[in-house]
């Protein structure tokens, strides 16, 4: 990095001075040669290539990461709205149980009182089938 901005900030001197010196001048040729650019080492090249590996598996690494973290998140997601749902589907049938019972006790109810009602029906009409027949016999008597 440093031998290229310094590079750029010679090249203007560079090319002064090599249009100012002939071309099989020695001093020619020192000037253009140290200031070109140094290739990279093999090196150099082994250890950057490395590192963008490096940063392109941890790349992939953090979206298979949250890949997986959203993956799961929805699971739980649907996984509680499963569990929800099935206790809403018990609480229904539950309700709808304790309504047919409630039901049937009403029905039951009903009929006792039916049957309660009819018994005093009954009993008031011997009640005064009763009473009838004790008037006639006191009419009878007082006669």
């Amino acid at each position: 990095m440093l031998n290229r901005s310094l590079t750029l900030k010679l090249l203007p001197l560079v090319i002064v001075l090599a249009e100012a010196l002939p071309m099989n001048s020695p001093a020619y040729g020192q000037i253009i040669r140290p200031i070109s650019p140094q290739p990279e080492s093999f090196q150099e090249r082994m250890r950057q290539q490395q590192e963008e590996r490096t940063q392109q598996t941890q790349e992939q690494l953090k979206e298979t990461w949250l890949r997986q973290n959203l993956q799961q998140q929805q699971q739980q997601q649907q996984d509680f709205t499963r569990q929800r749902q099935e206790l809403i589907r018990q609480q229904q049938f539950r309700l709808q149980q304790q309504e047919t019972r409630l039901q049937q006790q009403l029905r039951i109810q009903d009929q006792q009182l039916r049957q309660d009602q009819q018994i005093r029906q009954q009993q008031q009409f011997r009640l005064q089938q009763q009473i009838r027949q004790q008037e006639l016999r006191q009419q009878k008597e007082n006669l």
